[in-house]
């Protein structure tokens, strides 16, 4: 496996910046409306999808939606087998709470669900600046919901429903289950949270050094998700929108990773050690020389791959053995 030492880009990450440097195309000649640049930025996130190599073969891939409280909320159910009691994850797609789809996670996932011995139901939340927060999290709790709700008749188990997100998605993860514990309407075993949002002040070190780099998340492209996602009333400290405040009590076990050049760096690995002192039982894992987005690279970059397996050999464990929490 090709890795780096603490403090130096992994040769794969160097050669895949270097390749985008060199293929990023021209700046536009005129301004682009707000309508176009985000049309725009979502067609360029969408460019992401064939790194993460050749998706995997698995017994079935279902799309179709559910209600939601303003419509349909689209969702995939990837089935690694015939069964009629595995396990179930939730999956939240990241994309700055504005980009994303079914699509771009899709690789992934099918690997997951293999490698776990689940069922995979992911989320097609609404995605700001059209929808602001909460919509993006009301759909994915009640997408959650759902599944809790109709787990039998998808041939999972309700008693070993996790969830899962990465950066947007591992925030909108985490809320989902602060939402469970504070509504008392749905049980979580686990959750997975890949370079999530914790802090909205972007005031850690890891994005002092490293937010102007240009590896793959900057400064100012999380300033403008975040002007895109909070409305102008709703404060940016709320618990559901920066993890790291409130009551971190009576959540369930995690398992947070983080990468050693993404800005995101310190505030996921500070809230793991909140969830820690909240009681809360946590694996954190930091993977040296990444940068953010590397759970989308494993067709490139060798750690992405890495990350894939250690998500499902957690989750495998988490799955036969689920905890026992008061809510």
């Amino acid at each position: 496996m090709n890795s780096a030492s603490p403090g130096q880009l992994d040769p794969q990450v160097q050669a895949l910046l270097r390749q985008r440097a060199a293929n990023r195309p021209p700046a536009p000649k005129s301004p682009l409306s707000p309508t176009e640049a985000i049309a725009t930025e979502r067609n360029g996130y969408r460019q992401t999808i064939p790194l993460a190599g050749k998706p995997e073969a698995i017994h079935k891939v279902e799309n179709s939606s559910i209600p939601g409280t303003a419509g349909t909320i689209p969702i995939r159910i990837y089935t690694p087998r015939v069964a009629q009691d595995l396990p179930v994850l939730v999956y939240f797609h990241g994309g700055g709470f504005a980009l994303g789809d079914l699509d771009t996670h899709d690789t992934p996932l099918r690997t997951l669900a293999n490698r776990v011995d689940c069922i995979i139901v992911s989320v097609a939340y609404r995605l700001a600046p059209e929808h602001p927060f909460p919509a993006g999290i009301e759909d994915a709790y009640t997408a959650t919901q759902w599944v809790s709700q109709n787990a039998k008749a998808i041939g999972g188990d309700t008693t070993r429903i996790a969830v899962a997100g990465d950066s947007a998605g591992g925030t909108i993860a985490t809320v989902v289950t602060k939402m469970a514990r504070d509504r008392r309407t749905l049980s979580i075993a686990y959750q997975v949270l890949i370079y999530p949002n914790t802090d909205t002040t972007l005031s850690s070190t890891s994005w002092q050094e490293l937010g102007s780099r240009g590896y793959v998340l900057t400064t100012d492209r999380k300033k403008q998700s975040y002007e895109r996602y909070i409305p102008q009333e709703v404060d940016p400290q709320h618990p559901y929108i920066s993890p790291l405040q409130g009551d971190l009590r009576n959540l369930p076990p995690a398992f947070l990773i983080t990468g050693e050049f993404d800005p995101l760096r310190d505030e996921g690995e500070a809230y793991a050690k909140r969830l820690q002192q909240a009681g809360v039982s946590v694996k954190a894992k930091r993977y040296n020389g990444m940068i953010h987005g590397f759970f989308q690279m494993g067709g490139v970059i060798d750690q992405g791959n890495q990350a894939i397996s250690d998500v499902a050999m957690t989750l495998k464990e988490a799955f036969a053995n689920p905890p026992k929490r008061k809510n």
